[in-house]
């Protein structure tokens, strides 16, 4: 496992996640949350990314990847979180999450850091999912205890 690498990756996620909705703001569709959905890509792309650089360079290891590949999604969903924060109180804080949180699943008016830890619930459970789901297809490729040597076992 590389910590550059995992930051390099998480922060590749965390550009794409950014721009994604900054795009999404100024074209007004802030309030279409299946679009949000497209916020997957960006992870799917940067965790694969870490796995795939592991493999590259035989770090082998079903744990040692996955770990990776969490931690990737994890550095990505710390940066955007933050920079939500920035971008929320440069908006207007409290008041623009009150515009933007009836475009969710909140129930009531939560504070903007309320929302930011719904948020980040949301984060870790989508990180574990896409990373297990992801080594799903790697494991046959990063783990070797599985393989047996056909010559010594005839």
């Amino acid at each position: 496992m590389k910590v550059s690498r995992i930051i390099i990756n998480g922060i590749i996620i965390f550009i794409g996640i950014g721009l994604f909705f900054l795009l999404m703001e100024k074209l007004g569709l802030g309030d279409k949350i299946y679009l949000r959905l497209v916020n997957f890509i960006f992870v799917i792309y940067g965790v694969n990314r870490t796995i795939k650089q592991d493999y590259e360079d035989h770090i082998d290891g079903y744990f040692t990847n996955l770990s990776s590949a969490f931690f990737t999604a994890f550095t990505s969903l710390i940066l955007t979180i933050f920079a939500f924060i920035a971008y929320a109180n440069a908006r207007g804080g409290e008041e623009y999450i009150h515009t933007f949180v009836k475009h969710y699943i909140f129930g009531g008016t939560p504070s903007l850091y309320q929302f930011c830890i719904g948020l980040f619930i949301e984060g870790l459970a989508a990180s574990a999912i896409v990373s297990f789901t992801l080594m799903q297809f790697w494991k046959d490729k990063v783990e070797k205890i599985n393989k047996v040597d056909d010559l010594n076992h005839n």
